[in-house]
């Protein structure tokens, strides 16, 4: 039966993370990006200093949030779902199966899907809802029915289903795997105790609501980013004389046309560009849907001022985190390929002796432990509200089956933490890629409506 299951999932899974998406994926990422005159270009300068820039702003005040996010604590709460294991495995495995080359796809994927994530955002805070205790609800189900009408409501449904399920898979059992190997590797502790432990944690942050999550994340997601961005710094000066032949490789690699291990002319390329289309979407999730549901928490009140940080968040997962990971590979001069992956337990594994050919001694392996851990421990606080708004679109809100979800969810933390759950990992990220097929519809029928909010916002900023 197993074996039936598996079947199913890899052939559903080739699809969801095939050519035929990923051109889906990034070519919505080409369409808004046109019809919104190349925001990420032409007000890069202007989004930064009003993101990332506005924290350092010395009359920066506290708006009164009520029982929501601060614009900073959506954003650190998307990213805490978004900086994960696919920045340090995932990036990995991309360029041994895909080639240095699959580095610039993967550049090329963020810089459209910096554009894809702030419409996604945008159109969550224009279509939220709010109770009748004044929180913020939002996402892709609200922005499908809300935006597009009555008649899509099954389109809603649909991806409220996926991220509902997603939650347990990819959003839990997964990164506390992650955490229980990160601990095992850290401090030798068994994965049960492990488990226990991060069950208590998780229930004590998730129990507090949104606006705990949010407090525990605008700190953890700074600490984390800033530990492993200073590590891969070193790293990088380290071996700054080899970065200018890195770059070149980088760049004939994603361009080569040669035939790889007997194939057919051309294919290296269409291996690079696959794996880094795909590792690009699923480390930023541009497209996917879950990261809006956190910025339709924040108090703001101009979609498009909540928005432009969803291409600060691109930017930084991407652009900077994903890149220090890849040039850590890159300059490490490991061997390459499907077959040298092989020779290691996981990508995670391959990671640590990347960063410990260039550091010295262990030091490479105890920064990936630690980082993964707070990569996982942090998507797991995302998800959990992610899964909980999907079950709440769902079931209407009720507080009942609120509180059932949430003790499921604490508990299957000690199942994910004990077992290898492979199987379900592989099940959850097909479900986390069909998650982006009905938001992309409503991104590309909706496009009209981000196009007249951006045109709005911008008109009178310099």
């Amino acid at each position: 039966m197993l074996e039936i299951i598996t079947s199913i999932n890899g052939t559903i899974n080739s699809f969801v993370w095939g050519p035929v998406m990923l051109t889906l994926l990034v070519g919505t990422g080409i369409y808004l990006t046109i019809k919104t005159g190349f925001i990420q270009v032409k007000w890069f300068g202007y989004i930064m200093k009003n993101t990332v820039g506005s924290l350092f702003a010395k009359d920066k005040k506290d708006e009164d949030r009520g029982s929501n996010l601060t614009p900073f604590q959506a954003v650190t709460t998307a990213l805490a779902g978004t900086v994960g294991t696919g920045n340090v495995a995932g990036v990995t495995g991309a360029i041994f199966v895909g080639g240095p080359g699959a580095v610039f796809w993967m550049w090329v994927s963020a810089f459209f899907g910096m554009c894809t994530k702030y419409a996604e955002i945008a159109l969550a805070m224009k279509y939220r809802i709010t109770d009748e205790k004044g929180v913020h609800k939002g996402g892709p189900m609200y922005y499908i029915e809300n935006g597009l009408g009555k008649n899509w409501k099954w389109l809603a449904v649909i991806f409220a289903i996926l991220g509902g399920l997603a939650s347990f898979g990819i959003g839990n059992i997964a990164q506390a795997s992650e955490i229980a190997g990160a601990m095992k590797g850290l401090v030798g502790l068994n994965p049960l105790i492990t488990g226990i432990m991060l069950a208590i944690v998780v229930a004590f942050v998730t129990i507090g609501g949104v606006q705990r999550i949010g407090q525990v994340t605008s700190y953890m997601v700074p600490f984390m980013a800033i530990f492993y961005i200073a590590a891969g710094i070193i790293v990088i000066i380290m071996r700054i004389g080899d970065i200018p032949a890195v770059l070149l490789n980088i760049i004939t690699s994603a361009f080569s046309f040669e035939a790889v291990g007997g194939g057919v002319f051309g294919y290296a390329i269409m291996v690079a560009m696959k794996q880094g289309f795909a590792r690009g979407v699923f480390s930023n999730e541009a497209g996917l849907g879950s990261a809006p549901i956190a910025h339709a928490a924040s108090s703001e009140k101009d979609p498009c001022k909540q928005a432009i940080w969803g291409v600060f968040e691109v930017f930084i997962d991407t652009i900077v985190i994903c890149s220090i990971t890849a040039f850590t590979v890159l300059l490490s001069g490991i061997e390459l390929g499907s077959e040298a992956l092989g020779a290691y337990a996981s990508k995670g594994a391959a990671a640590v002796y990347a960063f410990n050919s260039v550091l010295p001694g262990t030091l490479g392996g105890l920064i990936i432990q630690i980082s993964l851990l707070f990569f996982a421990l942090s998507t797991i606080l995302s998800w959990a509200y992610y899964g909980e708004r999907c079950w709440g679109y769902l079931t209407n809100n009720n507080k009942l089956f609120d509180k059932i979800y949430k003790v499921i969810f604490i508990a299957v933390c000690v199942v994910g933490a004990t077992g290898s759950g492979t199987l379900m990992w592989d099940i959850s990220d097909t479900l986390n890629g069909m998650m982006a097929i009905p938001n992309l519809i409503a991104l590309l029928l909706l496009s009209g409506v981000v196009c007249s909010m951006t045109k709005d916002y911008f008109k009178d900023k310099k």
